[in-house]
């Protein structure tokens, strides 16, 4: 048997020769249906078509396999997964501060660039930072986050409960 050229390839997809099953479903060079046949006779296809025989699905009964060019099928995915990184939404990470002290207006205000940031799609950690001696009135910080989180119900839903780090109280909410 000739053995057929030796490509660099990735350590999930078997070429060739490292393909293990006896039986395997052939798909052609131009997408088509040959059946279920030997590797030998598979083998024989992809070397009279001058290309490789590429194991697609192995977890299939029986596994699939392809007659293709590994060189253009390789370069395909990386298009493929260039193109599905280029249309994937990147969801941040907004940041927004307040005092414990907080004014009713200023509070609306944040709210509402709160809500701004949700309906883009991104995250909102929401920071109450405690000055001096309003460290010793926690508990004034945990009743602040429960009203912005009573306030945001409709729009949010809490991701991370309210947690205590240094000076700062912090909870992060995304969109429903």
């Amino acid at each position: 048997m000739i053995q057929l050229r030796r490509p660099k390839i990735s350590k999930s997809i078997r070429i060739n020769q490292e393909i293990k099953a006896e039986q395997l479903r052939v798909i052609g060079p131009s997408g088509e249906q040959l059946g279920i046949m030997s590797l030998s006779e598979a083998l024989k296809i992809a070397e009279e078509a001058g290309v490789d025989l590429i194991e697609i699905s192995p977890n299939a009964n029986p596994p699939v396999v392809k007659v293709v060019d590994w060189g253009k099928y390789q370069y395909q995915k990386t298009k493929e997964q260039q193109k599905n990184r280029k249309h994937a939404k990147a969801v941040e990470l907004k940041q927004i501060r307040m005092g414990l002290k907080i004014g009713a207006n200023d509070l609306e205000i944040k709210l509402r660039k709160i809500r701004e940031f949700l309906q883009v799609g991104h995250k909102v950690k929401i920071l109450i930072f405690f000055r001096g001696r309003e460290m010793a009135h926690q508990e004034l910080g945990y009743e602040m986050i429960e009203k912005i989180a009573s306030k945001l119900e409709e729009e949010a839903i809490i991701e991370q409960k309210p947690q205590m780090a240094g000076r700062n109280l912090s909870i992060v909410v995304r969109s429903k």
